[in-house]
């Protein structure tokens, strides 16, 4: 009994000495603002879009709504050619890390997007969730899904036939709630899933913790992950967080094309692919290597 009772404090004091030098060394890790930033996403404006302009849009069933989107064309655009497509989905808001990173939870606070194109070649769709009444966009979770699905489906099919974006090639990223959401929304149902290329993941990932909304489970999140059929996913996390879900991919039974990048920083952020990170140039080949696969 009494050499039980020491095991299971020598465990208690392993497991937490493991977490807190976790801590240590997520804290030992540098500042996003240590790093030259050398991309500045651009303001939001109205009106039409064009080359360069990030405006806000809302479809025809939303005009008299506060429900937005966000397209941005790239600034070498040219009428009459086909471009790919990325569609982001923002993080949970408001939001404050203890490093001192912000999210709103609104399409504007978007940034993936532009970092890894750097502006150019790719069209860039900041996507909202729908609220629950359909008046606004969701800051915190989901909302309505159906909305939201159905809405992310419109607008990408608006973007291929008013503005050249290519249907066969269309990436689906998000950040911290939108990175669970590329594959919660994304690969929802059979409906939504056909419309992605490839999938960027940043920090968390479906399935890794049951949250409080409907079907966040383990095996929902497994029933929506076969529907990725092997299409590449590229999972990237700061600090060391991608080791969970290698962990959980391994474990799943799904056999996927998944590709895995630590961001050596501890902010929680979606700002990172806008400075001179050595990692930002390993998304970015990544990401042309997917687009040139057609």
């Amino acid at each position: 009994m009494v050499k039980n009772v020491i095991g299971l404090c020598l465990i208690l004091i392993l497991g937490t000495a493991q977490v807190d030098a976790q801590k240590e060394a997520s804290v030992r890790l540098p500042d996003i603002a240590s790093f030259a930033q050398d991309l500045f996403v651009p303001d939001i404006t109205q009106g039409p879009p064009e080359a360069g302009k990030r405006v806000r849009q809302s479809l025809a069933s939303y005009q008299n709504t506060e429900v937005y989107h966000l397209l941005y064309l790239p600034s070498n655009y040219k009428e009459g050619k086909k471009y790919p497509v990325i569609v982001e989905y923002p993080g949970n808001g408001p939001y404050t890390s203890a490093s001192g990173d912000l999210s709103t939870g609104q399409v504007d606070g978007c940034n993936l997007g532009y970092g890894l194109s750097e502006g150019k070649d790719f069209i860039w769709v900041s996507m909202p969730f729908i609220s629950v009444d359909g008046q606004e966009n969701q800051k915190w979770w989901w909302g309505d899904i159906e909305a939201s699905k159905k809405y992310c489906m419109d607008a990408v099919k608006e973007v291929c036939s008013k503005y050249g974006g290519d249907a066969s090639n269309i990436v689906l990223a998000g950040f911290s709630r939108g990175a669970i959401a590329v594959n919660y929304i994304g690969l929802h149902d059979d409906e939504i899933s056909p419309l992605w290329k490839a999938f960027i993941v940043n920090s968390h990932y479906d399935g890794l913790k049951t949250w409080n909304y409907p079907n966040s489970d383990k095996a929902s999140a497994l029933e929506r992950l076969k529907r990725l059929n092997g299409r590449p996913q590229f999972i990237c996390a700061e600090g060391h967080g991608t080791s969970k879900s290698k962990n959980y991919l391994a474990q799943s039974g799904i056999q996927g094309n998944f590709a895995f990048m630590d961001i050596p920083i501890r902010n929680h952020t979606n700002t990172w692919p806008l400075y001179q990170l050595e990692e930002r140039k390993i998304i970015r080949t990544w990401l042309l290597e997917v687009i040139d696969k057609n």
